[in-house]
């Protein structure tokens, strides 16, 4: 009996305690700073280095480029940059490696989906990912 008695006292105590839901779909949930979401990419800062797809563990980085046409300008044109989020574990090894900051973490990370298809995401999608781009970059 006293324990039933204990468990009522507890339950009538977290009634009147505030409530720590949050109403997400409704309110956007604010991620901090350092949080690791989806990759922003910028085509026109890549220079086709390869060092993303190489350190990513996973492997979920296809890059592709090609030799650029333009005379006066040196090295390699992108081509392909896409990325597999099933895959994709949001480590931040690609940006941390990538010399001309190329790709940046958002704070987006709203990945839901009915189908996995729509997990491959192309150089186009990425560089549209640019709402909430980290304000500190080292």
């Amino acid at each position: 009996m006293l324990g039933l008695a204990k468990g009522l006292a507890y339950t009538l105590k977290t009634l009147t305690a505030k409530k720590v839901t949050h109403a997400y779909p409704d309110e956007p949930y604010i991620m901090p700073d350092r949080f690791r979401g989806i990759q922003h990419f910028d085509p026109e800062k890549c220079i086709v280095c390869n060092q993303c797809a190489r350190i990513c563990p996973t492997q979920c980085i296809d890059l592709t480029g090609k030799k650029s046409e333009d005379p006066n300008k040196k090295g390699r044109v992108i081509n392909t940059y896409d990325i597999n989020f099933e895959l994709c574990i949001l480590c931040d090894l690609c940006t941390e490696v990538c010399p001309t900051e190329a790709i940046v973490m958002t704070n987006n990370f709203e990945l839901a989906t009915y189908s996995r298809d729509d997990l491959f995401k192309d150089m186009k999608w990425l560089h549209d990912n640019n709402t909430n781009v980290r304000k500190e970059q080292h």
